[in-house]
């Protein structure tokens, strides 16, 4: 899984993606629905990546391994 941070096309507002998971909407949708809820912050699924509103990567660094997944970048 690849973890960045993106602020290009979004008027300067950071937004953290998730990519590389499993093209499995299902399972997108409920570790979205999860990160979301452990973060307190929106997201959306795009193009079998979740996006989330802000700069989590640290959080994420963290929440990540106990759901079982390797973090890269």
């Amino acid at each position: 899984m690849k973890l960045r941070v993106e602020t290009k096309g979004r008027n300067g507002k950071a937004v953290t993606v998730l990519d590389g998971l499993p093209r499995n909407t299902e399972f997108l949708e409920n570790l979205a629905k999860d990160l979301k809820k452990s973060l307190g912050t929106g997201g959306t699924l795009k193009d079998g990546a979740i996006e989330l509103q802000g700069e989590w990567r640290e959080r994420l660094r963290a929440l990540l391994p106990a759901r079982g997944f390797a973090v890269k970048g």
